[in-house]
């Protein structure tokens, strides 16, 4: 099975995609940033039903779940499966080619069609007259391999026939987490935005610190009134789960984002690529500002495992108390 999700799809939700194929298969392959692929041999003997049910049943959970149709195709080989989903019109629908029909119906396809022939070595074909791909299985080895080189004609030929001897290889996205905050209005103050961000750091922080990791990179989302999404991604200097690390990359993505006057609905700060605190180095610092905050940071830590996580949080999204 072959899953194209929309273009320019927020990587929250691709990362939702995949936890969805994870319920149907064992074997699920990310393709970033908006595909996958998935074997389903043992995925229906276990469901005990259809490709093409389980291929329905995978745009029934994402629309309703996440409220993003995806295209599907299904084949004997990835070639065909990959070709099968590309040939969907529309924004979703499910496309199953049975193994014995593979070659039939690949045939009449446009030779640009064919899952891994690109603009430019399809332009070359058709200057020799080779316009589909029946025309493409039906040349000698021989000659595409004179047309394309040795090693693009060899393949070209053999995926033209529906022969892909390639495996679905597992392969998730590293390991995520985030942090999410809802505006109950509409906002477009500065200051307002930076503290709601500043919060998210602390939130985001804390859960890595807890779960005993660290992050590689972050991703900011954006979320805005008419219903559009920013979103950018930027590497930290090495990996970290400390807010100092975090609030400076953070900020430096809001400031990539340009916002002028922008309405904003929501934002959600996302550490990627995590790896575990002991494989993170300890270099000792000679910042004697930064070791107090870090030591500060820890007296938190312990405040926030005695009193509850709300014990503690940023001077810029703290309630202001009364003097009594």
């Amino acid at each position: 099975m072959h899953v194209r999700c929309p273009e320019r799809l927020a990587g929250e939700t691709y990362r939702q995609v995949l936890e969805l194929l994870a319920d149907l298969s064992a074997v699920v392959q990310a393709l970033p940033p908006s595909a996958a692929l998935v074997e389903l041999k043992g995925a229906l003997r276990y469901h005990g039903t259809t490709a093409h049910h389980l291929g329905e049943i995978l745009r029934l959970r994402t629309v309703a779940q996440l409220g993003v149709d995806v295209r599907v195709g299904i084949g004997p080989t990835i070639t065909v499966a990959s070709t099968a989903s590309g040939r969907i019109n529309g924004p979703g629908g499910v496309l199953a080619i049975a193994p014995g029909q593979a070659t039939n119906w690949l045939a009449p396809l446009p030779v640009d069609a064919l899952h891994g022939i690109g603009p430019r070595q399809a332009a070359l074909l058709r200057r020799y007259g080779i316009h589909a791909i029946g025309q493409l299985a039906a040349l000698p080895t021989g000659t595409l391999q004179r047309l394309l080189g040795a090693a693009n004609g060899r393949r070209a030929a053999d995926r033209a026939r529906g022969v892909d001897p390639r495996p679905v290889t597992p392969r998730l996205l590293p390991a995520s987490t985030a942090v999410r905050h809802t505006f109950p209005r509409d906002a477009h103050d500065g200051g307002a935005v930076r503290a709601a961000l500043l919060d998210l750091v602390v939130q985001l922080a804390l859960q890595l610190r807890c779960r005993g990791q660290a992050a590689r990179a972050l991703t900011l989302t954006l979320k805005f009134a008419d219903g559009a999404g920013w979103e950018k991604n930027r590497r930290l200097p090495e990996p970290s789960a400390h807010e100092e690390d975090l609030r400076t990359v953070a900020y430096q993505l809001m400031d990539a984002a340009g916002l002028q006057r922008a309405r904003l609905t929501g934002l959600v700060l996302r550490g990627d690529d995590l790896v575990g605190a002991g494989q993170v180095a300890q270099q000792i610092s000679l910042d004697r500002a930064r070791e107090s905050r870090l030591v500060a940071e820890d007296a938190m830590d312990r405040i926030r495992q005695k009193f509850g996580p709300d014990a503690v949080g940023p001077a810029a999204v703290m309630p202001a108390r009364r003097a009594s």
